[in-house]
C-alpha cells in the first residue's frame, strides 16, 4: 500500500508540514519556465484557500541516457493520458464540470478584479486540485463562495452550458455532499457521491454480490473489483463495466497502452520489458488474474534506474475497498539516498523477529521486500496534485508473502516539501524549547526513518491466520484504518529501539524522541486543523493517527506518560516517559496484528470508533483559531515539471526539464492535451 495510503508528508511529520507561507515571488506563465539551481529554487509557487502548491526538481536528470530519458518521458505521457479517468471515478459529473468551469475561465471576457470572479478562480483551482468537486483529503463537498446567480451569468455570458443536475452539483451544498462516507449508521455506498457504482445500488446489494463470487479458501484470490464499475442492468441485475481498451474508459486506455509500448521498446532490461508487456496484456483484456501476473512480474524487475506505477490501485476511494483509483508515478533511483537505506531491507527479518506481535503472527521468512529512494519525474491521478511521500505494493497479501513487495520514498518531494517550509506548526504546538530544538535537529532524518519503517518493515510485517480472509472482506471500511494504523506502530515502536543507532540509521535516539513529539502533536492536535467544526474525523489516515495517539494517551494516564499541559491560555501534550510510551506503541501494535490476522471486525470497529473518529470540539476550536493565526495553508500538493523532447528530423535526441510556476496553466494544458473523455 501506499503512503498513500496516502500518508502525506505533512501528514506523517507535522515537523515537516510546519510550513510558513511567504507569498509567492513568480507568478508568471509556463512561457517564461527556466531551469535553476537548488539554491536559486522558488519552490512554493502560490497558496489559495487552503492549500499551497509547491514545485519540484529532477536532481540528476541530466546523468540519464537518452534512452533512460525516453523511458521516463514516455512513462509520464502514460500517466496524463489516464488523467481523466480520476475525474470520472470522483463523481460523476466532474468532468462535465471541469470543462465548464474551464470554458468560462478561459473566454470571460468581464470584470475581473471583482471579488465574485476571484471567488470563481478560487474555486476552479480548488477543484483541479482534488480532481473534482470533493475536497481531496475531507471528501466534503468544496462548496463555492459566489452565489447561483453569479454562476447563471457567467454560463450565459460565455455560452456555456450546465444542466441542473450539474448546477446543483455545484451549488447545493446537500446534493451529493460526500465524496466517500464511512459513516457505519449510514449505507456506505447511498451516502457516497464516488463513482464506482451506479447510484442507486446499495451496501447490501455489493456485499452479496461479491459474496456470492468470492471462493474463501482461494489461497490466490482476484482483486475483484479493482478495475471496473458496478452498475444495474434494464432488468435490475449486476454487473460489471471493465475498464480496458475496449470497454468503460477505452478512449483513454487505448492512448495509456499506446505510450507504455513505446515504453516498453526502451525499457533497461528484459524484467522491465516484459512487466510492461503485461500491463498492456491487462488493460487490453481487463483480466485480474493478468493483473496478478503483471504484479508479480513488476515486483522482481528490481534491477535498473527507472521504476513507475501505472494502474488502477488504491481502493481508498471506494467505501467498501473494492475499487482501485487511476494513478501514475514515475520514479528515477537516488543512487546515494538508496545506499543509506538499505540496511533496512537486509535487516527486515530481524525486524519481523523482533516485534512486539504475537509469535503466530510474524512471518517465518520476509521474502522480496525492496526498498529505495527515489526521485519523481512525473504523477497523475490520484497521485497529482496531491501527492504521497511513500509507497509499498503490490496490496495482494498473497503476493506480498510470497513474491515481495517494493517501497520506495519520494525523496525529491520530501525535498520540496522541505523546500517550502518553515517551522511555524512545531513553534506553536511545541510546549518546550526540548522539543522545539529537537524537531529542528532531527526532525527531518526522523521523518524519513518513519516513512521507510512504515513502509519497508510495516506493511511486509505480519500474517493472517489461516482460513481468514483478506482485511476487506473482514474488517471492512475499517480494514484501511487499521492497516495503515499498523504500519505507524511498527516505525514509532522501532524508532526508539537501540537497533537503529546500532545500524548507523540514526545518531541517538533523540531522533526516536523527535518523532514521538511530531506524532503525539499531530495525533492528538494539529491534523485537526483539516476538518471543519462539528465534524468527525472520516480520513482513514488522520483516523488512524488519532487512534493510535488517543490509545497511548488514554493507557498511560495512570502513570502520566503523555500530559495534558494548560499554559497561556493554550493546550499542549508533553511526554513524559519516551520509554513507557514506546512499550505501548508496542501493545498496541500487538492488539492491531491480532485484529488483522484473525479478522476480528468487532475489535477493529471498537477502536477505530473509539479513538479514531469523535473529536474534542473545545480543542478543535483551539487549535482551528491557532492554527489560522499562522497563516499557513494545512495542504501543500504539486506542480509538475515539463518534459520537452529536442527533436531533428522527426528523432527526439533529448528531453529538456522545465520547471512550470503558474499552477492554472499547467491544468488547462493538461485538459487540452490529455481531455480523453
Amino acid at each position: 500500500m501506499n503512503i498513500w495510503n496516502k500518508t502525506f508528508l505533512g501528514v506523517m511529520a507535522t515537523s515537516l508540514l510546519a510550513c510558513n507561507a511567504p507569498e509567492p515571488k513568480e507568478t508568471h506563465s509556463e512561457k517564461q519556465e527556466k531551469t535553476v539551481s537548488t539554491e536559486d529554487f522558488e519552490f512554493l509557487a502560490e497558496q489559495f484557500a487552503d492549500l499551497k502548491l509547491i514545485r519540484y526538481q529532477i536532481p540528476g536528470w541530466d546523468n540519464l541516457s537518452l534512452q533512460q530519458k525516453k523511458l521516463v518521458y514516455y512513462l509520464i505521457q502514460a500517466g496524463y493520458e489516464g488523467r481523466d479517468i480520476i475525474w470520472d471515478q470522483n463523481y460523476r459529473h466532474n468532468i462535465a464540470i471541469r470543462k465548464a468551469l474551464e470554458n468560462i475561465y478561459t473566454t470571460y471576457n468581464g470584470d475581473k478584479n471583482s471579488e465574485d470572479w476571484k471567488a470563481f478562480e478560487v474555486y476552479l483551482k480548488r477543484v483541479w486540485f482534488s480532481n473534482g468537486i470533493h475536497h481531496h483529503y475531507s471528501m466534503n463537498k468544496i462548496n463555492p463562495t459566489f452565489s447561483t446567480d453569479y454562476l447563471n451569468q457567467l454560463l450565459a455570458e460565455t455560452g456555456v452550458e450546465l444542466t441542473d443536475e450539474q448546477k446543483a452539483a455545484v451549488m447545493d451544498p446537500t446534493v451529493d455532499a460526500k465524496k466517500v462516507n464511512l459513516d457505519p449508521s449510514k449505507d456506505l455506498l447511498l451516502a457516497s457521491a464516488t463513482n464506482f457504482y451506479s447510484p442507486d445500488i446499495s451496501e447490501k446489494e455489493v456485499v452479496e454480490y461479491y459474496k456470492a463470487k468470492i471462493d474463501p479458501k482461494d489461497k490466490q484470490p482476484v482483486s475483484w473489483g479493482l478495475n471496473s464499475k458496478l452498475v444495474r442492468d434494464e432488468d435490475g441485475k449486476l454487473h460489471e463495466e471493465t475498464w480496458s481498451a475496449n470497454g468503460m474508459y477505452g478512449p483513454a486506455i487505448q492512448r495509456i497502452i499506446s505510450w507504455l509500448e513505446k515504453a516498453q521498446g526502451v525499457a533497461e532490461n528484459e524484467a522491465q520489458a516484459n512487466a510492461l508487456g503485461l500491463l498492456v496484456e491487462y488493460y487490453q483484456t481487463g483480466d485480474l488474474k493478468k493483473w496478478d501476473e503483471y504484479n508479480i512480474a513488476w515486483t522482481q524487475a528490481t534491477e535498473g534506474d527507472i521504476d513507475y506505477i501505472n494502474s488502477f490501485i488504491e481502493v481508498y476511494n471506494d467505501p467498501l475497498g473494492y475499487r482501485g483509483s487511476f494513478e501514475s508515478i514515475v520514479e528515477i533511483k537516488d543512487f546515494e539516498a538508496s545506499e543509506r537505506m538499505k540496511v533496512l531491507m537486509d535487516n527486515v527479518q530481524w525486524f519481523e523477529d523482533n516485534s512486539s506481535i504475537m509469535d503466530e503472527h510474524k512471518k517465518e521468512k520476509v521474502v522480496g521486500v525492496t526498498y529505495k529512494v527515489v526521485n519523481v519525474a512525473g504523477e497523475s491521478g490520484d497521485a497529482s496534485p496531491s501527492t504521497p511521500i511513500g509507497v509499498n505494493l503490490p496490496n495482494a497479501n498473497w503476493i506480498r508473502a510470497t513474491h515481495g513487495s517494493k517501497s520506495v520514498s519520494l525523496g525529491n518531494i520530501v525535498a520540496a516539501y522541505d523546500g517550502a517550509s518553515g517551522t511555524g506548526y512545531t513553534d506553536e504546538f511545541a510546549l518546550t524549547e526540548e522539543e522545539k530544538a529537537r524537531a529542528k535537529e532531527y526532525g527531518m532524518l526522523s521523518g524519513k526513518l518513519h516513512t521507510a519503517l512504515h513502509e519497508v518493515v510495516g506493511h511486509a510485517s505480519g500474517k493472517l491466520n489461516e482460513g481468514v480472509g483478506t482485511p476487506k472482506e473482514t474488517l471492512k471500511n475499517y480494514a484501511s484504518t487499521l492497516e495503515e494504523g499498523r504500519a505507524d506502530l511498527v516505525a514509532l515502536y522501532y524508532l526508539m529501539d537501540p537497533k537503529m543507532v546500532e545500524l548507523g540509521l540514526m545518531p541517538s535516539l533523540e531522533v526516536g524522541k523527535a518523532e514521538y513529539d511530531s506524532y503525539i502533536r499531530n495525533g492528538l492536535m494539529t491534523q485537526l486543523r483539516r476538518i471543519e467544526p462539528g465534524e468527525v474525523i472520516e480520513e482513514a489516515h488522520m483516523r488512524n493517527r488519532q487512534l493510535v495517539a488517543a490509545w497511548v494517551f488514554e493507557k498511560g494516564q495512570d502513570e502520566n506518560v503523555i500530559e495534558r499541559v494548560q499554559q497561556d491560555g493554550k493546550t499542549y501534550f508533553r511526554i513524559n516517559d519516551y520509554e513507557k510510551l514506546h512499550q505501548l506503541f508496542g501493545q498496541l501494535l500487538r492488539e492491531i496484528q491480532r485484529i488483522k490476522s484473525e479478522g476480528d471486525y468487532e475489535a477493529g470497529r471498537n477502536l477505530v470508533e473509539n479513538y479514531g473518529v469523535q473529536v474534542d470540539s473545545d480543542l478543535h476550536k483551539e487549535v482551528i483559531e491557532r492554527s489560522e493565526a499562522l497563516g499557513i495553508a494545512p495542504y501543500g500538493g504539486f506542480i509538475n515539471p515539463k518534459l520537452v523532447p529536442v527533436e531533428e528530423n522527426g528523432e527526439i535526441k533529448d528531453i529538456k526539464v522545465e520547471y512550470p510556476t503558474n499552477f492554472a496553466d499547467q491544468m488547462l494544458y493538461y485538459s487540452k492535451t490529455y481531455g480523453n473523455l
